[in-house]
């Protein structure tokens, strides 16, 4: 009897599990619903107060459109016009300061333009000045590099010593003292060069040798066996001045160079 009584029990069992989830899923629908209608409520709330609020923004706009109408009509009969008149006018004016607005616009625009082409002018010239500046100290330079200094015959530190005729020309572009540039042949009489005067006794082209008489202060100064761009110096005048006598070249009878004397000098030898 005992083997035919349990499947009855394992049906119950089934039937509490089934009976279990539908109570479960009943109260999950009721849940559902109960929120659903919660959010329903709220959506409801707040689509009133919205409503509400375009209500009241349509009321202040009304009141404004009526108000601004209002101002208008009482600006009119102050005019002594009609609305549309008062608004053609205000339109008018509305024209008339744009028209002046894009004037001034252009106007402004035109003056800086002017302005800014000015600006680039002396930007321009002032670039102009410094390469003219700079092309100026690297002539100096070169200048410099060309021209040394160099002690003279009679022991004193000379000034620039020119090594040829274009040198000379930086020499008196300088302007430290006067520069004179002569050619002496053998044989000739004393040449007068500024305030003294100058004779060639000997040439030698191959040793670059030479052999000259100074002339100066009514005494005659030779100067023997010197060499080319070796500063010849002697003192002269009443203040007692160095002068410099620089040969550049040396040839067969004949040679070429330049007296340097201070620019005081120069009043005397005229």
């Amino acid at each position: 009897m005992s083997d035919y009584e349990s499947p009855p029990q394992s049906g119950s069992g089934i039937k509490i599990v089934l009976l279990a989830v539908a109570g479960l899923y009943v109260l999950a629908s009721l849940y559902l619903m109960f929120d659903m209608r919660g959010k329903i409520t709220t959506l409801e709330a707040a689509q009133a107060t919205t409503a509400a609020t375009q209500k009241q923004l349509g009321e202040r706009l009304d009141s404004s459109e009526a108000r601004m109408k209002a101002t208008t009509e009482t600006l009119a009969e102050k005019l002594g016009v009609t609305e549309k008149e008062f608004e053609a006018r205000a339109g008018e004016l509305q024209r008339q300061q744009k028209t002046s607005v894009s004037r001034l616009m252009k106007e402004q625009k035109q003056q800086i333009g002017a302005v800014t082409e000015q600006v680039e002018d002396v930007k321009s010239e002032v670039g102009n000045v410094r390469t003219d500046v700079a092309t100026t100290r690297t002539e100096l330079a070169a200048t410099r590099e060309k021209l040394e200094r160099t002690i003279g015959d009679q022991g004193v530190m000379s000034g620039l010593i020119a090594r040829n005729t274009e040198d000379l020309v930086d020499l008196r572009r300088r302007g430290e003292r006067n520069y004179y540039e002569f050619a002496l042949l053998k044989g000739k009489p004393p040449t007068p060069v500024s305030t003294i005067s100058l004779q060639l006794k000997k040439a030698d082209a191959k040793k670059s040798k030479f052999t000259m008489n100074v002339v100066a202060d009514d005494r005659t100064i030779e100067k023997k066996d010197k060499t080319l761009l070796e500063p010849l110096q002697f003192y002269t005048g009443r203040d007692r001045q160095l002068y410099e006598v620089v040969i550049f070249s040396v040839e067969k009878n004949k040679v070429t160079g330049y007296l340097s004397t201070p620019k005081t000098v120069a009043a005397r030898a005229q």
